[in-house]
């Protein structure tokens, strides 16, 4: 099994991969496919060990983290991974796939594929929705059918994220690292100036454009015996209060804050990569504000402009870190909020 360690602003698993949960945008659902939005700084990750007196008895169950979310703020996960020796990983939200829609249970497939590669993957923002575009990861709590748990399984009992990382078997890439290669592209910062409460989970929010990659080398390369996994869980800001003693960061500022101030949004030269068809379980899984029509509750969100001239075009590079670095790529970066 590989090695899970969890780390203020990031969870590792295995010698080479690293994940990070950055805070973000969220943006309309109003049947546009927006540009991807930029990072406003890593969501701290913290360790369930270290809490244990203070969360609720089952997070203790598996090797486990949290990191604390406003009700309908946006995330994206960022991964790490060395190019001379990839991982397949698995990412589901609330028990269900979000790559193919399948029970997080389902080990590796093939058909349809149910894992993302990285280094390939230097994103993921949210459920795949198919022809390159996703579902925007957004929180909300448990127990209102607003998840896309909800809408696929049609229960709301599992809640946050889970992460399972795959090495490749003996001999199908080196043992040691190459000279390294260029940077990888990022995002890149230019003008980037309690246990009682309730449980959160991840709905599917406005989309964009973002591909999710096949796999470049099949699913032989991978071992199924080398693995490692983290359930992430989402707590508000009360339940992270309750549970650290300290404040959640502030909630970011809005989509259209950010285009008023003229700040970057971001989009890839990826027309060479294909992109991972989207099964039925996930394209029909109700959005936030379809929930939030059935409901009443929310008044319709209003669109966003974002000009062509604040989309900085990002070449596609699966080139990564040294041993020991912590990201393969750099942050897609925009202005702090604080």
């Amino acid at each position: 099994m590989l090695d899970v360690v969890i780390e203020q602003g990031a969870v590792r698993i295995g010698a080479r991969f690293a994940v990070s949960f950055q805070r973000t945008l969220r943006i309309p659902d109003d049947g546009r496919a927006y540009p991807l939005p930029p990072g406003l700084g890593a969501l701290p990750v913290l360790d369930v060990r270290e809490y244990e007196d203070r969360v609720p008895a089952a997070w203790r169950d598996e090797r486990a983290a949290f990191i604390p979310m406003y009700q309908r703020e946006a995330l994206w996960l960022s991964f790490a991974a060395a190019p001379w020796k990839p991982n397949a990983v698995q990412i589901a939200v609330g028990g269900v796939n979000a790559v193919s829609g399948e029970p997080d249970t389902a080990g590796l497939r093939a058909d349809p594929q149910n894992y993302v590669v990285c280094p390939e993957q230097l994103w993921l923002d949210g459920i795949n929705s198919g022809r390159g575009v996703v579902r925007q990861f957004v929180a909300m709590p448990l127990g209102l059918g607003y998840t896309v748990e909800a809408s696929v399984t049609g229960r709301e009992t599992v809640g946050g994220v889970q992460i399972t990382v795959f090495d490749p078997k003996p001999g199908r890439f080196p043992d040691a690292e190459p000279p390294l290669p260029k940077p990888a592209p990022g995002r890149p910062a230019t003008r980037r100036p309690a246990p009682l409460a309730q449980p959160m989970g991840l709905g599917a929010g406005g989309a964009m454009r973002q591909k999710i990659y096949p796999d470049p080398y099949g699913i032989d390369a991978w071992d199924a015996r080398e693995s490692g996994r983290v359930v992430v869980h989402i707590v508000n800001s009360a339940q992270y209060l309750e549970i650290t003693g300290r404040q959640p960061p502030p909630t970011p500022v809005d989509a259209q804050t950010y285009v008023d101030h003229g700040l970057p949004w971001f989009d890839l030269y990826d027309e060479r990569m294909g992109d991972v068809a989207a099964p039925a379980r996930l394209t029909g899984v109700k959005t936030v504000a379809e929930r939030d029509k059935e409901r009443g509750t929310v008044a319709a969100e209003a669109p966003v402009d974002v000009p062509e001239s604040l989309v900085m075009k990002l070449p596609h590079d699966s080139g990564g870190p040294a041993p020991g670095e912590s990201k393969a790529t750099p942050p897609r970066s925009g202005p702090r909020s604080h």
